[in-house]
């Protein structure tokens, strides 16, 4: 199937479901990522960007559709959705990832607001976590016990942002393994990811 992963900057989607698209495409599936914006509030714009592709060819995605939104003014408007609406038009996904609504940016706000009702005739939609992310509760789990290393690379491909949490002395690495062990102890597992589902259609 067509999987489509939306993020409001470069690593916003590594840290939150880049795991289960690693897997996900080592399955043969086609995995396609929009990232909004090229992050320039968080460093050289063109380094992030090619940071991204990186990231991406080491995921194994298909292709980077970039939004052109300025980092920390995507708006939530007819536009933001449209933009959404044409990207989903194109890949044809049956299932899309993006950023939780209840964080402290306002970038990731908008954009799962937006994309709430751009995917409004997509199966399978789920929220993802980043470290901004407030009161997540999920619901469901990915074991990505596998494919944990995959995830660090693609998150180590962001070389530029590495070093930049909002906790000192604490790299968006250790992060990430803090979080996957969390979220795996919650699912009975040793890492995982966790998302929070609008709808999880079940094929049987």
């Amino acid at each position: 199937m067509n999987i489509l992963a939306i993020g409001a900057h470069p690593d916003d989607i590594e840290f939150g479901c880049g795991g289960t698209l690693a897997a996900y495409a080592e399955a043969g599936h086609q995995v396609f990522l929009f990232v909004a914006s090229r992050g320039e509030y968080g460093g050289d714009p063109e380094v992030r960007q090619r940071e991204q592709g990186e990231s991406a060819r080491i995921m194994g995605a298909q292709e980077v559709f970039w939004g052109g939104y300025e980092d920390t003014e995507i708006p939530l408007n007819r536009e933001l959705i449209i933009v959404l609406e044409k990207v989903i038009k194109q890949i044809h996904p049956e299932m899309i990832f993006v950023n939780y609504f209840d964080d402290t940016h306002q970038d990731h706000r908008n954009l799962a607001q937006g994309t709430l009702s751009a995917t409004r005739y997509i199966p399978n939609f789920l929220f993802y976590e980043v470290p901004t992310t407030q009161n997540f509760t999920p619901n469901c789990y990915v074991d990505i016990h596998r494919v944990l290393d995959r995830k660090l690379a693609c998150l180590e491909a962001h070389t530029s942002q590495i070093g930049k949490t909002n906790i000192q002395d604490l790299t968006i690495l250790e992060s990430a393994v803090s979080c996957a062990n969390f979220r795996g102890i919650q699912g009975r597992v040793k890492y995982a990811e966790a998302f929070q589902s609008v709808r999880l259609f079940l094929r049987i």
